[in-house]
Parts: C-alpha cells; structure tokens; sequence
C-alpha cells in the first residue's frame, strides 16, 4: 500500500475517533443531535486546523477535502445513535480519546515534516494537532481538560510524534514508522489509564527566610 494511501486513511481513522469522543463528551451532557455534531467536528478538526493556519499551508486540510467534515458528522450522528449501548460513558471516552491523541500525535509530526518544517517544530505540531481538539472540546462543555488531569496525556503525544520524527530522521520509511509510532503513543496513554502512571509533579522548595 502506498505511503499516501496509508497516511490518508490514519487520518480519516483519527478524524473519526476524535469527532467520537467530542461527540461522547455531549451525549454525557444530553445535548440534542446538533451539539453531538458541533462537539463531534469541533474535536475532530480543531488540532489539524491550528497545525495548518501555523505551518501556512496551501489551505486548511478539511477546506480543501470535504470528506473530512463527512466523517466527523457521520461519527457524530452514529454516536447519538450507539451511546446509549455503552455502561459508561466515560470509559469509552477515554480511549475514544487516547486513540485521537495516538495517530494525531503522528500525523501531526508527519505533516509537518512534509512541510520541511524543522525536526523541533515537527514534534510540538504533532503534540499541538493531538491536543488542542480536546482541549477546545472540554472548555466549552466546561469540563477539567484532559491533558491537565495526572495520568499520562501530553506525554504520550511527544512520544508519538517524538518516535516518528526520530524514525524517519533516521531513514526509516513511513509506512513502518506511522504505526509504530502510534503503537508506542497509544500504549503509553493506555498505560496511564490503566495503571495511573503519572509523572512526578513539581514540588516547590520554600526557602526560609535568614
């Protein structure tokens, strides 16, 4: 399968996935249809379309390819219909989520570097793409965001898009380094949910005064 190909179906997949969790994130506030389908392309397309207007790119991905609005409506609509077959919401939100985070992360970094963008800058693209979807999602359905809850979030992204860049830098073709790269995002973001990994947070060191 060509590279292209390939890339462009880890795309939909992502679109898709996060317009699931934005839409998931209203069906826990019991909006109506059309909320599902606001919150739902909101998640979906909001990382990519910051990624574009800062790389300058040709034009926004989802103006230019219409199929990308489809399948965050298709998703959204879908989701209004299958919720309420899950116990928890919740639940299904999260790797909903972790999914979206797992192959934006990537795709993120790998349009970036498409855009000759440097390897630093290709890697905040790929954690910005993954984050900034839910981040919008969240505050404006006025929930704690995501990606300031303990477990491992952000982290995961840097990973993601970390891995990839480091691949590719180093030669490795696309095709292998796009799946690995999302194998070890969604594994580390997994690994949070599940067992609560955390990072250590900063402590301050209060000095006493003399």
């Amino acid at each position: 399968m060509e590279t292209e190909i390939i890339i462009y179906t880890f795309d939909l997949l992502g679109i898709a996935v996060f317009a699931i969790s934005g839409a998931l994130a209203a069906a826990q506030k019991r909006l109506d249809i059309l909320g599902f389908i606001l919150f739902g392309t909101i998640t979906g397309i909001g990382g990519g379309t910051l990624r574009d207007l800062l790389l300058q790119t040709n034009e926004v991905f989802w103006i230019g390819n219409t199929t990308y609005l489809w399948v965050c409506i298709g998703a959204s609509v879908a989701t209004w219909f299958l919720a309420h077959l899950f116990l928890s919401l919740r639940t299904l939100l999260l790797w909903a989520d972790a999914l979206g985070l797992a192959l934006f992360s990537v795709l993120g970094a790998q349009k970036a570097l498409a855009w000759d963008a440097p390897l630093l800058v290709a890697i905040g693209m790929g954690m910005m793409t993954a984050t900034f979807g839910s981040l919008i999602r969240d505050s404006l359905l006025g929930r704690p965001p995501v990606l300031l809850e303990p477990d491992i979030y952000v982290t995961a992204a840097a990973l993601g898009a970390v891995s990839y860049v480091l691949m590719t830098s180093q030669g490795a073709s696309p095709d292998l380094a796009l799946p690995l790269a999302v194998a070890a995002a969604f594994g580390l973001r997994a690994g949070g949910i599940v067992f609560r990994w955390r990072l250590t947070k900063y402590r301050p060191r209060w000095v006493g005064s003399s």
